[in-house]
């Protein structure tokens, strides 16, 4: 049987799998990336920690997938989470599993999982070069029928891709492509949608990319006298604002900055109602204190009010609330910082109360692609076999990772989708 020669575009999570798996099936492999190393945004995921997968069952996998799960099934079930920890491990990763399942490399060192990655892929005999930007795919007329495509109801061609053109021009003919460059989220590490781009040039439909797991712009000045508080085990609920219907309610971390909200909570809303903020009216509403009720809330506001009893306003809050956020609060209820509790009205107590029970911000927009972890949208998955990550435009073709319109919230989720894409891909090029 020949050896098939295979083409993989891009040195990320999905590519060096993709590569791994299709050399482990007998394929010579080599890999074009652009950037003068492997793994570029692998490097600062987790903050550069690396949060490989999540050691959750593979329904929570699923439930965490927030675009086209359906898709993910075959590649998931091929590539399991279990299956990345095993393949870690067996090549002489340790690894450990924190909060939330999350897992990590022991280390804390994304370059530790970067380098497994590369010294596995040199000892399989995969060729990488560095460097070396793919400009266009190769693509040849298979032959002259034609056959319906079912979304479009279009005639189109069949075609095949036959290589690469490089960027200096020279073309290299491979039997199979394989195509990973990511989406366009931190465009410092060279993800700059081109690999869409060479798929659109060629026919393929792309969902319109947009920053996920993103921060979010808020409308308020008083954000910024908030800026580096992280609060935790706080509820929040977004909500629109013209017709009062909830959007989504989450409980967790949340962090304040400079421009507005950002940390767990903020970056899952940001992927499950990002159309709905780009659409306007989104308002936020914080529960600082989700585990007491009203009275109860007010019942411990009138405790410390009573320990506190001489004391201004602005100077009796110490035990409920972190110091930035005293004034933040007081002034939010309208009440005077410098006045006396004890002469703190019943209704004034009950503003403050409100306020710690729904602090509000008016959500202007999301920010862009140099702060969203990962890109929402991409290649439309109904031109993907889910089977075998092969193009239904052009054969011999395959799709892996960040540029499939799949992505997922954060913990590990999304570089599951990476590796369990890639290897699926990597195989069926292979031909297993």
């Amino acid at each position: 049987m020949k050896e098939l020669n295979i083409a993989v575009i891009g040195a990320g999570a999905a590519g060096m799998m993709a590569a791994y798996a299709a050399a482990c099936h007998g394929a010579k492999v080599t890999i074009y990336e652009k950037n003068e190393k492997t793994g570029k945004k692998l490097f600062i995921t987790g903050k550069g920690r690396c949060n490989l997968t999540n050691a959750s069952d593979i329904e929570t996998i699923f439930n965490h997938i927030v675009t086209n799960r359906k898709f993910m099934y075959s590649a998931l079930y091929t590539f399991s989470n279990e299956n990345v920890m095993t393949f870690f491990e067996n090549h002489g990763l340790r690894l450990k599993t924190e909060r939330g399942n999350r897992v990590f490399p022991e280390s804390d060192k994304s370059s530790d999982v970067i380098s497994t990655l590369t010294k596995t892929l040199k000892k399989s005999g995969v060729n990488i070069l560095l460097n070396t930007a793919v400009k266009e795919l190769l693509v040849e007329r298979q032959n002259e029928t034609e056959e319906t495509n079912e979304e479009t109801e279009t005639k189109v061609a069949q075609r095949r891709v036959a290589g690469v053109i490089l960027e200096s021009g020279e073309k290299v003919y491979y039997d199979k492509v394989i195509l990973a460059t990511g989406g366009l989220s931190y465009p410092v590490t060279g993800c700059d949608g081109q690999g869409l781009k060479m798929l659109e040039h060629q026919g393929h439909r792309i969902v319109k990319p947009m920053p996920a797991l993103v921060p979010m712009n808020t409308d308020e000045e008083f954000v910024k006298e908030l800026q580096g508080l992280a609060l935790k085990n706080i509820e929040v609920r977004f909500y629109e604002e013209k017709k009062k219907i909830e959007l989504y309610r989450d409980f967790g971390e949340l962090l304040f900055t400079h421009f507005g909200v950002s940390g767990p909570v903020i970056l899952s809303a940001s992927s499950i109602i990002g159309k709905k903020i780009r659409e306007g009216n989104v308002v936020l509403s914080i529960d600082l204190k989700p585990a007491l009720s009203t009275e109860q809330l007010d019942d411990r506001i009138l405790r410390d009010f009573k320990e506190n009893i001489n004391k201004s306003l602005k100077n009796a809050f110490d035990q409920l609330l972190p110091k930035s956020l005293i004034p933040v609060i007081i002034d939010y209820s309208k009440v005077a910082p410098f006045k006396k509790v004890n002469e703190v009205s019943r209704e004034e107590r009950q503003r403050i109360v409100a306020a710690l029970k729904d602090l509000r911000f008016r959500i202007t927009s999301l920010r862009g692609f140099n702060e969203a972890i990962i890109t929402s949208g991409g290649v439309n998955v109904k031109e993907i076999q889910p089977a075998t990550m092969e193009s239904k435009v052009i054969n011999n073709l395959y799709v892996a990772g960040e540029m499939l319109d799949v992505d997922a919230l954060t913990g590990g989720y999304n570089l599951q989708i990476a590796w369990s894409t890639g290897w699926l891909a990597g195989c069926s090029a292979a031909g297993a």
